[in-house]
């Protein structure tokens, strides 16, 4: 008996292994999605390191320093002020506060690139703040006053606060609405004043989505590269474009690549390690939700301005700013602001029905077959968002060349014609490299909606003799279509405002709304980069305010 046991094992764990049908189109997905950030580490350890003496001595510790005092700056800032704000909106009530819960998400329609642009144009020596004062002091060049520098780094931390605050509002709201509102009277009954309760009430409950919030914070400030560059402030991620564009050097690029890549995944594990032991749970009872307290007075108005601030650093200034350049009705009919309109839909759309549509694919796949291989890959697979787009753009563009040569070698020798490159250098590889980064949206989207559907109704419709494609057609997607429609919303935004990843992948002539913007601003171009500008912001903006409606 026991020796056929010990026969069964292997057997079971070979059945166990095998893949299905719907398991080998989740694990042909998973491969996609991973095979650019494998791409960048293999070409990394495949080039030459004779570029790292010169980086070591010149310009990488400026790239690694300016890198992590952004991080964290970044970090530290949108924590106080996303928790701030979601705290005064959550348990109190004071004027504007009805609006101005809704109105702090709005600055997720701005990119952070736009939002230095408007910056740099309001405080720059020709702009309105410095004419102000020469005007009112009578001053009459910039050698009678002196006026902080504009391109700096506290100015870029200080622009990817304000655009990227509200990721941790969203989810410290969220924590303190679960809370229930006993906890805060009994603090408040044991002599716990406002303070009190903040500190060691408040902060500890909200702790892991505050510190889930700062990590997708500090991970979008790797990613950037509009702002920075702009605010002249050079880091890894700037690195990555000098040492591949400037100094034609992609296995340099590739290993400061992988370096970007350690830090993020050093960040992933620090943020999950410092929560490790924390655990809040709800009662089994019903909870009672949190009342509001009404703040009168200076207390009131005090909370009004707290919130307010961020609302107009974030939203009202980089739009006021831009549509000031943009009075001229002239400026909104030109060609090239068309093309790069319709070039951002055509792949944002693509994008974003190819990712959802993958995703649920994939997360279908997982559930139905249960195997453990398809099971271990799907929370991997989120990896694409922590990558930023100058990563990603160069994992995407060496596979799809190293496919290409391989295609046109292979039509060459059949048919004596070469057809060159065929998918690099195209729209394809850009809607590719979309498709990766933002994966993790439309896979969680799809795992969470997916999750909520009672297994009973599936497997009513399975007893039925509907197949698995149709019971995904006919039960799963008319109950999750409200959050696929919400995920396919956000990745197709995201796609819009991506400009790292465009910059590397997009076709030659080929402009996009982000490209368009940061090609006219970095020429100092702003009236010509405003019309493009206002574009996305209008389109992030209908976003969150569909978001926002779905989620009251």
């Amino acid at each position: 008996m026991i020796e056929q046991i010990g026969q069964d094992a292997p057997a079971r764990a070979l059945s166990r292994l095998r893949l299905d049908g719907w398991s080998i189109m989740a694990v042909l997905i998973a491969g996609v999605v991973l095979l650019p950030v494998a791409a960048v580490l293999w070409i990394a350890l495949q080039g030459g390191w004779e570029i790292w003496p010169h980086l070591l001595s010149t310009t990488l510790p400026r790239y690694v320093s300016n890198t992590v005092v952004l991080m964290a700056g970044v970090g530290l800032l949108t924590a106080a002020v996303g928790t701030g704000a979601a705290w005064l909106v959550t348990l109190y009530r004071f004027p504007g506060r009805n609006w101005l819960q809704w109105a702090l998400l709005l600055p997720l329609a701005v990119p952070a690139y736009v939002g230095a642009y408007a910056l740099v144009d309001f405080l720059e020596y020709a702009g309105p703040v410095q004419r102000a004062l020469r005007a009112l002091f009578g001053w009459e060049t910039a050698r009678d006053y002196w006026f902080p520098e504009i391109r700096t780094r506290g100015a870029a931390i200080l622009v990817l606060s304000g655009s990227f605050y509200p990721y941790v509002y969203l989810l410290a709201c969220a924590a303190f609405r679960e809370q229930s509102g006993a906890v805060f009277e009994v603090a408040r009954a044991l002599g716990a004043g406002a303070w009190s309760r903040f500190f060691r009430v408040g902060i500890p409950l909200a702790r892991p989505a505050i510190a889930a919030g700062a990590a997708v914070v500090m991970m979008e400030t790797v990613n950037d590269f509009g702002a920075v560059d702009y605010f002249a402030v050079q880091t890894l991620t700037t690195g990555i474009f000098s040492v591949w564009l400037q100094a034609g050097n992609l296995a340099g690029a590739a290993q400061l690549s992988a370096c970007v890549l350690v830090i993020i995944v050093l960040l992933v594990t620090l943020e999950k390690a410092s929560r490790r032991r924390a655990r809040t749970h709800a009662s089994a009872r019903a909870m009672r939700p949190i009342a509001p307290q009404d703040l009168q007075g200076v207390k009131g108005w005090a909370a009004s301005l707290a919130c307010l601030l961020p609302f107009l650093g974030g939203f009202v200034l980089p739009v006021a700013v831009l549509a000031s350049h943009s009075l001229n009705a002239a400026q909104w009919v030109e060609p090239g602001l068309a093309r790069a309109l319709v070039h951002s839909l055509a792949t944002g759309g693509a994008a974003a029905f190819l990712c959802v549509s993958l995703g649920l694919v994939m997360v279908y796949g997982a559930r139905l077959s249960r195997r453990r291989l398809p099971v271990l890959l799907l929370p991997i697979t989120a990896i694409g968002y922590a990558v930023p787009g100058a990563v990603l753009g160069i994992g995407t563009l060496i596979p799809l060349a190293a496919f290409d040569n391989s295609l046109a070698d292979l039509v060459l020798r059949l048919t004596g014609v070469d057809p060159g490159l065929i998918l690099t250098g195209t729209a394809g590889a850009l809607t590719l490299a979309y498709v990766v980064r933002f994966f993790a949206v439309a896979q969680g989207s799809a795992d969470a909606a997916l999750a909520r559907i009672s297994p009973s109704l599936p497997m009513a419709a399975r007893s039925l003799g509907r197949s698995a494609g149709q019971t995904l057609t006919a039960v799963h997607l008319p109950l999750a279509r409200a959050s696929l429609g919400s995920a396919l919303l956000l990745v197709f935004v995201d796609c819009v405002k991506e400009l790292p990843a465009t910059l590397l992948l997009r076709p030659f002539s080929f402009d996009t709304l982000a490209t368009r913007v940061q090609a006219k601003a970095s020429l100092e171009n702003l009236s010509e980069a405003a019309p493009a500008a206002l574009t996305i912001t209008l389109v992030g903006l209908i976003a969150t305010a569909l978001l926002a409606r779905a989620s009251r």
